[in-house]
């Protein structure tokens, strides 16, 4: 299902867990946000586990695959890219003033977005905080909701209830 007007772009770059595309695409769903998919993608959109995670959302994501990130540029000339990554020091609530539209974007889980995306958006590099005594971080599906909600609580929740 197409929208209009989303209230935010959510980018998946090359995610390798269906599970947490399932929760991502199921969080867009229930926020007005269309998920993009960066290819080669660690499973196929028709797994099990995909669905399973989505449940009955599936059918009502407003979703776009893309053979590279540079393929989403192409088509998104003028978008406005924020990278959520571990590698920053800008916190997601307090220094991203984000606006309708605005493309968010998260690497794969087990390594995070390459030094090419992220030395093209240093500027709107931002990291949700979390203990540093430990060398793991937050699920992705856990990230994408917290930069998500802040994001739009930031628009004023619009076409929420």
């Amino acid at each position: 299902m197409k929208i209009d007007k989303p209230n935010l772009h959510i980018v998946l770059f090359e995610p390798e867990i269906p599970q947490n595309t399932g929760n991502i695409g199921r969080t867009c769903v229930l926020t007005n946000c269309r998920l993009h998919l960066i290819k080669p993608l660690g499973f196929t959109l028709d797994d099990k586990k995909v669905k399973r995670a989505g449940l009955d959302y599936w059918p009502l994501l407003d979703l776009e695959i893309h053979e590279s990130f540079d393929d989403m540029l192409e088509k998104y000339p003028d978008a406005t890219i924020y990278l959520s990554t571990t590698k920053e020091s800008k916190y997601h609530h307090d220094e991203a003033k984000y606006k309708q539209g605005d493309f968010i974007v998260f690497g794969r889980e087990s390594s995070g977005l390459p030094d090419y995306i992220r030395d093209r958006y240093v500027e709107n590099r931002i990291r949700v905080p979390m203990v540093s005594t430990t060398t793991r971080s937050l699920n992705l599906s856990n990230t994408v909701s917290i930069v998500a909600y802040e994001a739009i609580r930031q628009l004023g929740f619009p076409g929420m209830k």
